[in-house]
């Protein structure tokens, strides 16, 4: 998995792509962190468009920063979710509780 970051108006992009799986969540999960907690950035993107598979150690750090934005009155936005991500967030009944749009131009008009 590859995690690249851009800023834009404050805010911060973190542009994923590969698996985020137990081998590759906890690196997900400390760039996500750090933005929220430790920058308390306003607004933090996940560009899901090039992430092929997401498991339930992905969603659970995908959650863990959830909670964090809530907590801090900040907000975590998802956008390009593929299919087979689109199911685990729609199987996990997740997709409700989180901010997802179909793309970029969406999200960051949001």
């Amino acid at each position: 998995m590859q995690i690249a970051a851009r800023a834009i108006k404050g805010w911060t992009i973190l542009d994923l792509s590969g698996d985020i799986d137990l081998a590759h969540s906890p690196a997900m999960r400390k760039a996500l962190l750090g933005e929220i907690k430790e920058k308390r950035t306003p607004r933090v993107f996940l560009n899901l468009k090039n992430v092929r598979y997401i498991d339930s150690s992905g969603i659970a750090s995908l959650v863990e920063g959830l909670k964090a934005s809530r907590d801090l009155g900040s907000r975590l936005i998802l956008y390009g979710l593929n299919k087979t991500v689109r199911e685990v967030m729609q199987l996990s009944r997740l997709q409700k509780i989180f901010e997802i749009y179909e793309d970029e131009e969406q999200a960051l008009a949001s």
